[in-house]
Formats: C-alpha cells, sequence, structure tokens
C-alpha cells in the first residue's frame, strides 16, 4: 500500500475487477478503475464511502460489518462507562490543583444498572454482553426488533422504542450505523428522554450525535459524563473547543478498535468467503444498499 508511483498505481487500477480498500481509500476509485465491479473495504461501516465516487456507483461494494474488532471497541465502551461511573474523570481535575476533592466522586457501582445500546449489531451485542457480565440490565434498539434476543439483552426495541429505553437507562452505547436515519439521532428529544446524570458513549460516528444538543445537555448539568470516540468532522479539524475543554468529556481519536492482539478483526474472513462467493457467481455477503446507507 503506497508503493510506486501514481502512474504505476493507475496501470493496475485500470486493469481492476476486484478491490480490497482500507481506511483511507481513494475517492476518485471508479473513474481510476473503469473495470471495477466489486469493492470490499475492511471497516465495518459504510459511511467513510459517501466523500468517493463509489457511493451509489454501479459497483457492489460489500463491508466487514459482523466481522471488525467488537471485542476491544465493547472494552472501551465499558472502560468508558467505569471511568465516569467510578469519578475517575475527577482525578485529573485534583492532580491540576493539586488538592484532593473526595467527595467530588460520587462512585456509581455498574451492578443493577440499565445500560442501553443504540444499535444491537455485532458491536452493540459485544458491548452488551459485557455489561451484562458485570451485572447490568441491558436493552437496546436495533433496524428490525423481532428475532432471538442476543445474549445479554433483556429487550430489543425498534428505532420508535429509543425515547422509551432511554429514560430507564443509566448508561447509554452509540454502537449504530451512520445513515440519513440516525444523523443526530442523539439530538434534544433523546437528551430531554435521558435520565439526569445519564452517562454516554459514542464508538460509532460522530454525527449520529448532535453536539450542539450535547453542548445543551451538558451546561444543563444532564450528563455525568461523555465519552466520544468518534465526533463530527471525522478528525479533519480538532473537536468542538467546548466538548475539549469540558472534564466531562472524555475525546480520542477512534481508537477503540485498537488491541494488543493480532488478528482482532476478521475482514479477510469475509473478504475470502465472498470471494469464493464471486468467483462462483452466488450472492455476496454485507452488500451495501445505498438507499439504506449500510
Amino acid at each position: 500500500m503506497g508503493h510506486g508511483t501514481r502512474a504505476e498505481r493507475d496501470a493496475l487500477l485500470a486493469e481492476a475487477e476486484i478491490a480490497l480498500v482500507t481506511f483511507p481509500f481513494p475517492l476518485d476509485l471508479c473513474a481510476r478503475a473503469p473495470r471495477l465491479k466489486w469493492v470490499h473495504q475492511r471497516p465495518a461501516g459504510a459511511s467513510n464511502l459517501k466523500v468517493g465516487d463509489l457511493w451509489g456507483s454501479d459497483v457492489m461494494v460489500t463491508t466487514s460489518r459482523g466481522y471488525a474488532a467488537s471485542l476491544p471497541i465493547a472494552e472501551y465502551a465499558i472502560a468508558s462507562f467505569l471511568h465516569f461511573a467510578r469519578g475517575l474523570h475527577r482525578a485529573s481535575e485534583d492532580r491540576f490543583v493539586q488538592t484532593f476533592d473526595a467527595g467530588a466522586y460520587r462512585p456509581v457501582q455498574l451492578a443493577g444498572k440499565t445500560a442501553c445500546i443504540v444499535g444491537a449489531g455485532g458491536i452493540g451485542q459485544e458491548v452488551g454482553r459485557l455489561a451484562s457480565a458485570l451485572g447490568m440490565r441491558v436493552v437496546g434498539t436495533r433496524r428490525g426488533a423481532g428475532g432471538d434476543l442476543p445474549a445479554g439483552f433483556e429487550e430489543i426495541r425498534g428505532p420508535d422504542g429509543l425515547y422509551d429505553l432511554l429514560g430507564a437507562s443509566d448508561f447509554v452505547a452509540v454502537c449504530c450505523q451512520w445513515t440519513p436515519e440516525t444523523e443526530r439521532l442523539i439530538g434534544p428529544k433523546a437528551f430531554a428522554a435521558m435520565k439526569p446524570g445519564a452517562i454516554l458513549v459514542n464508538v460509532a460516528r460522530g454525527e449520529i450525535v448532535d453536539e450542539a444538543a450535547l453542548i445543551g445537555a451538558l451546561a444543563a448539568d444532564k450528563l455525568r459524563g461523555v465519552a466520544l470516540d468518534v465526533y463530527v468532522g471525522g478528525f479533519e479539524g480538532p473537536p468542538d473547543e467546548r466538548l475539549w475543554k469540558d472534564p466531562r468529556v472524555l475525546i480520542t481519536p477512534h481508537v477503540s478498535g485498537g488491541a494488543d492482539v493480532a488478528g482482532r478483526s476478521r475482514y479477510m474472513e469475509v473478504f475470502c468467503h465472498n470471494l469464493e462467493a464471486y468467483l462462483a457467481g452466488r450472492p455476496l455477503e454485507n452488500v451495501i444498499d445505498w438507499a439504506r446507507g449500510y
């Protein structure tokens, strides 16, 4: 990746029928690869493709949805729950002034509390499983509410049940895909529905959270803490200064999928499975529906 001249890469793309891409990917891939029939991208989501000429094209595109680094991301979400529940964010303030304020920590126990998983797909289900193992009551939402409950979940509702679940939850983890339906999903109505002192974690895409509404909720002291592994703008610039300076907000540069364990992502598994299907003329798994958004 990244080797050779632009002309050499263009020559290869001009002959390509299949491409395996990672992040970031060539924004002009269709223009440079006129024979392209199928592209598989390593990430689980599809929203990053919106800025390139693949989006809405005739090229079939598949993702690694369901094969991504679900466990490390879930561990990040649980770590964020604990960070704010135990009041660990207060330690940085105490260090800064070099004076302890033990009463400000106000520790909260996770066991017995309710966690709402917004988007109970592969990553969301893993967050729910870990939360349940800690003794939490786990509920969630997904596009289709039918079928068997994932391990650890007590209830799954469709999108229309989100506000009711938020009102009953102490912790919220945003794990859904970024689509037209989920853009700014966690907005004024969602924050109004949340319990006072709720803890919010976003490991999906920044655009799912309405940052103006989030800043308003923080100003109203509605939230105990917020962990953002993503923020609006996709790291093309710094996060909103009001969020970055708020000690109740933990912001990281999309590192939730990182781990010290090799093979944490199974993207090659789904790619090889799809390659066999492609060569045999069978339907492929995880084909993006442009209208649905993933």
